[in-house]
């Protein structure tokens, strides 16, 4: 029947070549045959997303415990990494896109993996808690990881050796970042009880452990932080909705982003500073831009039908990417906020 079939939509399409009346289509190609292209991505929830330096490609981690290499330019996949047990929770190129690190969440392994030949280079384990976020040190040297038990990590790539231990005060860090200069960390960290809950954000000096400062405490969650390029500022979104711009060197807030109506996600600047990208969720399902000096929302950016767990900006700028509870990726135009493209099937019941 399958080859009866075949037979039949090619003589079908020979016809159709000839035919100019869209109705005779619609009469002789019934609709259960008419069937777009789609493009194969992850089974799981899209829960982080990230671009090479080069921007040439980008790589996603999912719950269905992979990691995936995409040609940019095309959306095609380059290849899946496998070895995690658990959500691949945060993915990032290495500064010199040689290698990803990637944190499977609930596995508690950090791997590190080589880009071209897909292969792993090492797995660093032995942790207790939970895998919240990982990152490259701007120089590629040292590797950034944070954990549930209140405990954040620093790996050195080349040794696989542990360099030092910072540590939280409250319960659970939820998201890490380098200042470009390499020289300080700073971090979300948050009680893990509802009852009397607070947050709050530190700045250390990565050398000494000192701690350069600590931001007021705040009595929602905070779920991702930022430093600008220049390394001026930090931004992290919130609980409540909103982004807070503040300063780096004594925490001062200097803007509040308001706009969104579910919990932030995801937020970053533009490679230039200029503006920032948030991702929401709880039925905001939305991704905004927004202008760093004024903190005027520039555009929404509308089409995932779930959470954005992930979003990023494309090193010249020009692109936005997003990952989504609804298992797709999406690369979208910063200056005109059109979809570029679609990977992965939709699905809104996740």
């Amino acid at each position: 029947m399958r080859l009866q079939k075949f037979i039949f939509l090619l003589l079908t399409a020979i016809f159709l070549n000839t035919c100019k009346s869209t109705e005779t289509v619609k009469e002789i190609l019934k609709e259960e045959d008419i069937k777009p292209e789609i493009q194969q991505g992850h089974t799981g929830l899209v829960l982080s997303v990230a671009f090479s330096p080069d921007g040439s490609r980008f790589i996603s981690g999912s719950s269905d415990n992979s990691i995936k290499l995409w040609d940019a330019a095309t959306g095609k996949e380059i290849k899946t990494f496998l070895g995690h047990t658990s959500w691949v929770n945060s993915v990032a190129f290495s500064p010199d896109g040689t290698k990803i690190v990637s944190a499977g969440s609930y596995d508690k392994n950090v791997k590190l993996w080589d880009v071209e030949s897909g292969t792993l280079i090492r797995t660093y384990s032995g942790f207790f808690g939970m895998v919240t976020c990982v990152t490259f040190s701007p120089d590629g040297k040292q590797i950034l990881a944070s954990f549930a038990d209140n405990m954040i990590k620093l790996l050195n790539v080349s040794s696989g050796k542990e360099i030092k231990t910072f540590w939280g005060q409250l319960g659970m860090i939820t998201s890490v970042a380098f200042s470009p200069n390499n020289k300080q960390i700073a971090f979300l960290d948050q009680t893990t009880s509802t009852v009397n809950f607070s947050a709050m954000i530190k700045n250390i000096d990565v050398a000494t452990g000192r701690e350069i400062i600590t931001f007021p405490r705040y009595r929602e969650s905070l779920y991702s932080i930022s430093f600008s390029p220049d390394g001026n500022l930090i931004i992290f979104g919130s609980g409540d909705g909103n982004i807070k711009i503040c300063d780096a060197a004594n925490g001062k807030e200097k803007k509040t982003l308001s706009g969104h109506t579910g919990w932030i996600n995801s937020v970053c600047f533009s490679p230039d500073g200029s503006q920032i990208v948030s991702g929401s969720g709880a039925g905001d399902n939305t991704i905004k831009l927004w202008d760093t000096a004024t903190g005027r929302e520039i555009i929404t950016l509308s089409g995932h039908s779930s959470w954005i767990f992930s979003v990023a900006f494309s090193p010249d700028g020009n692109q936005i990417l997003s990952g989504s509870r609804d298992t797709t990726i999406k690369l979208w135009d910063a200056k005109t906020g059109k979809l570029i493209r679609t990977i992965g099937i939709q699905k809104s019941e996740k």
